[in-house]
């Protein structure tokens, strides 16, 4: 379990929908008549007033799980995740430093997380299931503003998995641990049946000191801040997709795997300082794995109560993840990432923010996306590049199982 923070609230919503498609469906119709019947004579809403009354008063429901079973929906990090975490673990373990549902746990001058990793294939272009786990522990510490000091490792192996790959995991855990300045300090190992897993699962936990003295938080975005990606989104997941070799399509891709704690550290030491939030500057970090770039920014806007309006043309995406995106319909703003993170910059702060991000090579490509707003709160919107605004939703669904 990730724990990462929404307020949507149920797994039966519409999908979200296509670029120039009208948020719904076929279930704006109902909406409509409803919310006239409820307006009265003297007021008729119009389309937008009632998407956006709907969205409401589904947030304000309390979470319910209302499948039988776990389905692997529960686990592509959108609205089933959301929905499992908050109405089963949540419910179960709730207590001040779980409720904010970041990437870790922040207490006193450490944060602590744990993730945990079941990629297919476990050998993937630009890495692997071994750096991957590094890589995404190490990511979760630093979008909480920590430098990662200690891993540990806890490794499920199947009956009759080659040795060679496991060395050749590790080997890549060892290599990831030295490149990230941490230590992998402990661990466990277990073994089942053969045909009870899938070679080999890892998982992980890591502890991180803050350094900086920076709270950053998901509730403390405001309007008028910005927000930027630290590079091209989606190739982690379309590269795991077509590493799986069951679709007929060439592409140059790798995966983005990547430690991003210095880059953070860059980030925070130029525009950390205080600025009115408890953040500072830096408002918010976050890495945009399951679910992508949109499921992030859709936590953002929930916990901190404004909308976010992201223009479509200046979101980096390479050419080959927009081709393999648009072959595949998929949208790329839900696509896994494993070495981008989104940050929310006070606005005055965004020039030197990007030029810190820029001078690494991991922030090479950085780019402002869009603005916080007032209105609609809670809410993400993109302006589309044939000149509309559509409503980026949370994922439905889960188009790339198994991709982290």
């Amino acid at each position: 379990m990730t724990p990462e923070h929404t307020t949507e609230h149920t797994t039966e919503h519409t999908t979200a929908p296509a670029p120039g498609q009208a948020p719904g469906g076929e279930t704006t119709a109902l909406w409509a008549e409803s919310a006239v019947r409820e307006a009265g004579p003297l007021h008729r809403p119009t389309r937008e007033d009632q998407v956006l009354q709907r969205i409401e008063r589904a947030r304000r429901g309390k979470a319910r799980v209302r499948e039988d079973l776990v389905t692997l929906a529960h686990g592509a990090g959108g609205k089933a995740t959301h929905t499992l975490i908050e109405a089963v673990f949540l419910e179960a373990f709730r207590n001040p430093l779980l409720e904010p549902l970041g990437d870790g746990a922040v207490t006193g001058t450490l944060a602590l997380t744990t993730d945990a990793y079941v990629v297919r294939p476990l050998f993937f272009p630009g890495g692997d299931i071994g750096d991957l786990a590094v890589n995404g522990t190490v990511n979760d510490l630093a979008m909480c503003g920590a430098t990662p000091r200690y891993l540990s490792a806890g490794f499920i192996l199947e009956e009759g998995f080659p040795i060679a790959d496991l060395r050749r995991i590790t080997a890549s855990m060892a290599a990831a641990a030295r490149a990230a300045g941490v230590w992998i300090v402990t661990g466990d190992t277990k073994v089942v049946e053969n045909g009870k897993a899938d070679g080999c699962y890892i998982t992980t936990a890591g502890v991180g000191t803050l350094d900086r003295g920076a709270t950053l938080s998901a509730a403390s975005v405001t309007p008028g801040d910005a927000v930027i990606v630290s590079g091209p989104i989606g190739e982690h997941g379309m590269t795991i997709m077509l590493a799986r070799g069951e679709l007929d399509l060439e592409a140059h891709l790798t995966s983005d795997t990547a430690p991003l704690h210095d880059l953070t550290a860059r980030l925070l030491s130029a525009c950390g300082g205080p600025t009115g939030a408890v953040g500072g500057a830096v408002r918010c970090l976050r890495d945009a794995t399951r679910g992508g770039v949109a499921t992030v920014l859709n936590e953002l806007a929930t916990a901190s109560q404004v909308s976010i309006v992201l223009d479509e043309n200046t979101i980096p995406i390479r050419p080959d993840v927009r081709g393999a995106c648009e072959l595949l319909g998929i949208d790329p703003l839900y696509v896994a990432c494993e070495g981008r993170m989104i940050a929310v910059v006070a606005a005055g702060h965004a020039d030197a923010a990007l030029d810190a991000l820029r001078a690494h090579p991991l922030g090479a490509d950085a780019a402002i996306i869009g603005r916080a707003g007032d209105d609609p709160p809670g809410l993400v919107l993109l302006k589309t590049s044939f000149g509309g605004t559509r409503i980026v939703d949370l994922l439905v669904g889960d188009p790339l199982p198994r991709i982290c």
